[in-house]
């Protein structure tokens, strides 16, 4: 499966290369490597235990090699253009791997931002191509995904009918998740055009719009495949560069969602102004420039997989449930309510768990 990681703050910004490729667990490294505490056990060496659930299993013992990107946000249009106020993402795209991408690492190095979106792509089927690597941006609000939308070719085109014009229009590429966030940025803006997505928009009627997406895609796959239809995986984050959504959630009885996590602390190890270490406690930053009793500033981190190793500072988001941060860096996890008559079956696990 893919991987993401996230990171927005009011106040403390985070160089990205910190939290993107320093780190031992970053997720520059989760190309092959996963640490899933409360999910699947780990051995010294990070192989995976072969006594995990297949399901895991299966999900995490691909390699993530079909793309990257990032997107940050930035003050700099809004110095520059007097219709625009408050940050704005950049973006970058690539086909190749963390480890091989030059203008990554260069970029990272040197761009410092209190919010970024990150994505390690593994294909579900689509082309390996740029315009298929996330995030995807829609005017100042930026989404990605992990997971797959299942049976997609069956209803990407009912999908598209429930569409604004320019939402379908911002569609370059040819991946679920791109179709997923077109859809919601419809329901976020009611089918307004392309000048509603420089708007930001109250955490409330982000989280419906959030809820109404994902309910709208089991109910075209119930009414389009009936009892043939299986099961999402939708790990769905979306933010304005303000404020964040994400959620964890399969629409199966038993089985778990792929793994998200969260954090309101790790960000002191990651951000190298600070003392500490990422890697583990017995190791020194010699380049931090702040005092132990320095305090950093309110964040929150959420991702795939921690990029620290130090588990008690990590939250697993809950099976089918969302994690939403406001203006004030306050986190709030809530249930996704749904019908359970849009569960559906998985026949790989012969009705077993996950």
């Amino acid at each position: 499966m893919c991987r993401w990681f996230a990171y927005i703050s009011q106040s403390e910004p985070c160089l990205i290369s910190d939290v993107l490729i320093t780190p031992a667990n970053s997720i520059s490294k989760q190309c092959s490597e996963h640490y899933l505490p409360g999910l699947l056990p780990h051995h010294k060496d990070h192989d995976l235990d072969h006594h995990a659930p297949p399901l895991v299993l299966m999900r995490n013992s691909l390699l993530n090699m079909d793309g990257l990107g990032i997107a940050w946000y930035t003050d700099a249009a809004s110095s520059y253009i007097k219709s625009l106020s408050g940050p704005r993402p950049a973006l970058y795209k690539s086909q190749s791997p963390p480890i091989n991408d030059f203008n990554f690492r260069s970029l990272c190095e040197n761009t410092e931002t209190k919010c970024v979106f990150a994505h390690i792509r593994a294909s579900s089927g689509s082309t390996v191509t740029q315009v298929n690597s996330h995030p995807f941006v829609f005017g100042r609000h930026v989404w990605m995904h992990n997971g797959a939308v299942s049976s997609f070719a069956s209803i990407r085109r009912d999908m598209t009918d429930l569409m604004s014009f320019d939402a379908y229009c911002n569609i370059l590429g040819s991946t679920d998740s791109e179709h997923a966030a077109a859809l919601y940025m419809t329901n976020l803006t009611n089918h307004g055009d392309k000048a509603s997505w420089q708007k930001t928009y109250p955490l409330e009627e982000m989280l419906a719009a959030m809820m109404k997406t994902v309910v709208q895609i089991m109910g075209l796959q119930k009414d389009k495949l009936g009892d043939q239809r299986t099961p999402n995986s939708l790990n769905f984050c979306i933010t304005d560069g303000q404020k964040m959504i994400a959620i964890r959630f399969r629409n199966h009885a038993t089985q778990q969602p792929p793994s998200l996590y969260w954090s309101e602390f790790a960000g002191r190890t990651l951000n190298g102004k600070y003392p500490g270490h990422p890697d583990g406690q017995e190791l020194v930053n010699v380049e931090a420039i702040m005092g132990e009793q320095e305090t950093i500033g309110k964040h929150t981190i959420i991702a795939s997989e921690p990029t620290t190793y130090d588990k008690n500072v990590w939250h697993l988001i809950g099976r089918n449930c969302a994690l939403t941060v406001d203006e004030m860096g306050v986190e709030t996890e809530v249930p996704i309510p749904y019908d359970e008559v849009l569960n559906a079956e998985d026949p790989r696990a012969d009705g077993k768990s996950a």
